[in-house]
């Protein structure tokens, strides 16, 4: 089943606000589209509430195939070298 879905057209976005906006994609990898809809879900109080509970479980379950402990100096050598 296709569901359609409505469409709007944006005109004269401001230069500045058209930059700040596709920056704000690639940052999150996602098209200017997805991002414009995150955003506008955002502005109008639409949420998701997040499941601490389901967090927590997921990120033990990483930790325990770790054969080792892995110290914070570790991890953060890690996320430095993961980012450009």
């Amino acid at each position: 089943m296709v569901v359609e879905m409505p469409t709007i057209t944006l005109k004269n976005i401001p230069a500045g606000l058209h930059r700040r906006l596709k920056k704000r994609a690639e940052e999150h990898h996602r098209s200017m589209n997805k991002e414009i809809i995150a955003t506008l879900k955002t502005a109008t109080g639409e949420t998701h509430a997040v499941d601490v509970d389901a967090l927590i479980r997921e990120a033990r379950a990483a930790r325990s195939k770790f054969t080792r402990e892995i110290s914070a100096a570790e991890i953060d050598a890690w996320k430095r070298a993961g980012r450009p």
